[in-house]
């Protein structure tokens, strides 16, 4: 049967395909006992129904204030709800404030696996609350400014300029190790606080961050985005070299990164007036990060984004992860409508193209996780903790952004 072209450029297709894609998870994903089940195999089966991950409950409330504000079904407002009171009551610690990252949760009960608090995770409780705001569940409103009074409090490091990644349950130890990637999604949600709620000192916040980890970190690594740093931010080249399996904490340069921070800063430099500093330096750097990404990791091969290389320019994960080729899908948009370059509009096609061809579940909804660098899907496992294609649904709204900003 011969390919049909598909308009990746349509809102018609966009909004249709975010909606395939809700389908997925909606209503299954609803533990009417609390909260969300967080772990599906590609025909949506639940295979854990008690595992509960921070990432995956700030996520879901993400995709459902996303939805209402675009589709107005109360349902989804209804769901928001839900996992909102679960985020509240069952994983955060009264005592403390703090979120656990990972509890089991049956009959009611809840079980502590891993109660530190992570920069990570508490990120995406801040862009959780800001969404919801956004959704018009305007109770949220003091949550934003009180998780974001943790995180200055507990993690925020003045003499650094960032934040530190993990502390344990009671915020007595701080542990040594950080990383960029737990700043970079901090800077993502402080940008939603700012939508949020229009105040500046979020979106101050989130140029500092950008700037210190694009710039000034990047410069300690031949002007990319290294991943792990010791206590001191100095360049930590081994920590988990031998660990592919790390999903938060990867070795190497990520492609999918540096498309990442591209479309955060493109979206610092449409705030430019209201910038603490000149936002001159923030289109050329998502300019640099996009290219470099591309021309290292796209494989002329078998199409797509390998997944990492290593500072040398080999590739050491040569697989495809859903959420890489989201990301840049969206970037090259944003560039495009900010730049007019229709080159950048040339490689959202093609990225498009291929997870469409080989990413996309078209027959259950939404997107296989990994493939192999020959694309063969590796596992039944469509959405296991973290997943709930956030990454992808959040793309195809800020591409729908894009389309409307575009010359």
């Amino acid at each position: 049967m011969p390919y049909k072209p598909v308009p990746f450029r349509s809102r018609p297709m966009l909004l249709a395909h975010i909606r395939h894609t809700m389908g997925f998870y909606h209503p299954r994903c609803i533990d009417p006992s609390g909260g969300f089940y967080h772990f599906f195999l590609d025909d949506g089966t639940v295979y854990d129904r008690s595992t509960r991950h921070l990432v995956s409950s700030t996520r879901f409330i993400f995709n459902y204030a996303m939805a209402y504000r675009h589709f107005g079904e109360p349902e989804y407002l209804q769901a928001l709800r839900h996992g909102l009171a679960f985020l509240r009551d069952v994983q955060r610690d009264p005592q403390t404030g703090g979120y656990a990252w990972q509890l089991a949760w049956q009959d009611g009960r809840k079980r502590i696996i891993d109660g530190d608090n992570h920069c990570y995770g508490l990120a995406f409780v801040l862009l959780a609350y800001a969404h919801a705001s956004m959704a018009g569940v305007t109770e949220v409103r003091s949550h934003i400014e009180e998780i974001f009074a943790l995180m200055e409090r507990r993690l925020w490091q003045p003499q650094h300029g960032l934040y530190a990644d993990q502390a344990s349950a009671d915020w007595s130890v701080l542990d040594p190790y950080r990383g960029q990637n737990a700043n970079m999604h901090a800077c993502e949600a402080l940008l939603a606080a700012y939508s949020a709620t229009g105040e500046l000192r979020y979106l101050h916040r989130a140029e500092t961050v950008a700037r210190n980890i694009t710039m000034r970190q990047a410069a300690l690594a031949d002007g990319f985005i290294w991943e792990h740093y010791r206590e001191d931010w100095s360049v930590d080249w081994d920590y988990n070299r031998h660990d592919k399996s790390n999903i938060f904490r990867p070795w190497g340069y990520q492609p999918g990164h540096f498309t990442e921070w591209a479309k955060l800063l493109l979206l610092l430099e449409r705030e430019a007036p209201q910038l603490a500093g000149p936002g001159d330096w923030l289109l050329p750097r998502a300019r640099q990060l996009f290219q470099a990404a591309l021309e290292r990791a796209w494989d002329t091969q078998h199409g797509g984004i390998v997944y990492g290389f290593g500072p040398d320019d080999e590739i050491c994960d040569g697989d495809k992860y859903f959420w890489v080729q989201a990301e840049s899908l969206a970037t090259a948009a944003v560039l495009g409508a900010r730049t007019g370059d229709t080159a950048y509009w040339d490689w959202y096609d093609r990225i498009w193209d291929y997870s469409w061809r080989h990413m996309v579940d078209h027959e259950h909804g939404a997107w296989y996780r990994v493939l192999s660098r020959d694309n063969v899907k590796q596992s039944t496992e469509k959405s296991p903790a973290g997943k709930t294609d956030y990454h992808t649904m959040g793309a195809c709204y800020e591409v729908l952004g894009a389309l409307e900003a575009a010359p």
